[in-house]
């Protein structure tokens, strides 16, 4: 039988998609290892972002593996390495808004009871205390809500909650001191 031998490429194979003589540039911040990067510096912190939002541990996760697969599926669209862990804050926002409105749809199309709340015996004092907080939460509007579980519960800068909800700055400052003050006559409130 006759040895076959490879024929040496003139030039490399071209990549279906790509232009003739030009390569695609891929910006630092876009490359796979600034990913993995940034996935294991700001994951806990994002999974933290989650659980601000939602109420089990198992969502949060789903939540934050997702933002990082579509960060990665965009990544030739995120060209600034800074801009990156903003863009997966901003969609872990949203898929946690998106969980949320499942719920609740969910929950209307379900017609067995709410569980009950633990009782006195099992809580102690501090339980009570974030209960009736988490109540007066949502008791707020989504984006006052949003603003405060942002600015003090997940340490955002008003700047950074701002670029985080896509809103203005002055709209950043008009949630929170709206939603703090609807917090303040929640908690005082009797119950």
């Amino acid at each position: 039988m006759p040895v076959i031998a490879p024929m040496p490429a003139a030039r490399p194979a071209r990549i279906p998609g790509q232009r003739d003589g030009a390569e695609e540039s891929v910006a630092a911040g876009t490359t796979v290892d600034h990913l993995t990067e940034t996935y294991r510096a700001h994951y806990r912190s994002l999974l933290g972002l989650a659980a601000l939002l939602l109420d089990d541990t198992a969502s949060c996760e789903d939540v934050v593996q997702e933002a990082f697969i579509r960060v990665h599926s965009a990544r030739k669209r995120v060209r600034d390495p800074e801009k990156t862990l903003a863009y997966l804050r901003q969609t872990v926002v949203n898929l946690s808004r998106s969980a949320l409105r499942r719920r609740i749809l969910g929950l209307k199309l379900l017609s067995k009871p709410m569980p009950d709340m633990a009782s006195a015996e099992e809580g102690a004092y501090d339980q009570l205390e974030r209960d009736s907080l988490i109540k007066a939460m949502k008791g707020l509007q989504r984006r006052q809500r949003e603003v405060l579980v942002l600015r003090y519960f997940a340490d955002m800068t008003e700047a950074q909650v701002a670029q985080t909800l896509g809103i203005s700055l002055g709209s950043v400052k008009a949630y929170g001191s709206r939603g703090i003050a609807a917090l303040r006559i929640a908690m005082e409130a009797p119950a």
